[in-house]
């Protein structure tokens, strides 16, 4: 299929979508708000400036649009663009493929790298990807996020427990079904 814009009209209309405030995103947010969460947005002085950030939960979250982030797309290291296969939710352009193939590339190693980073320095980090953010699928979605938010809150707090050490006695305490001694006759 041929593309029916012009080189210009199609720069004009890839330049005008957004980074922040995405569809996706704002359905992440709005239901984390309703349901008592509270996070910061876009915090620059966390590695890789998170789309949402939880610091009481000390987690990350990426709200990751599939064609962008290449959702379930191997690239292979080669550069050989005709070796990538498209997925349900991402279909790479047939149009200036090597470019497209490069730039989802590039995306996902972006990706990679700020995880590690994340991990790193302590954070949990959730992947919320756009496909799972259907009508149908966005409750068990963000059903699954809690879980996990749950999960890394515990994790910051759980500790084990170690045993006190008991006093040395002079004498062993007689237990109460052995009979004294000194009173049988």
């Amino acid at each position: 299929m041929t593309d029916r814009m012009t080189p210009e009209q199609r720069h004009r209309c890839m330049s005008h979508i957004k980074s922040k405030g995405t569809k996706p995103e704002l359905r992440v947010r709005r239901w984390l708000w309703h349901h008592g969460y509270r996070y910061r947005l876009n915090v620059p002085s966390v590695p890789g400036k998170p789309d949402i950030v939880m610091r009481p939960y000390r987690t990350a979250i990426f709200v990751n649009g599939c064609f962008w982030h290449g959702h379930n797309v191997t690239i292979p290291e080669s550069g050989n663009d005709r070796a990538v296969e498209n997925s349900p939710c991402c279909k790479i352009p047939t149009t200036n493929r090597p470019f497209w193939v490069e730039k989802i590339r590039r995306n996902q190693e972006r990706d990679h790298r700020n995880q590690q980073l994340l991990q790193e320095g302590g954070w949990q980090v959730i992947v919320v990807w756009e496909c799972q953010l259907t009508a149908q699928q966005i409750d068990r979605t963000m059903r699954q996020v809690e879980l996990q938010l749950n999960n890394n809150l515990l994790s910051l707090y759980r500790h084990t427990p170690s045993p006190l050490p008991l006093a040395p006695q002079e004498e062993p305490l007689p237990a109460a079904a052995e009979p004294d001694t000194e009173y049988n006759t």
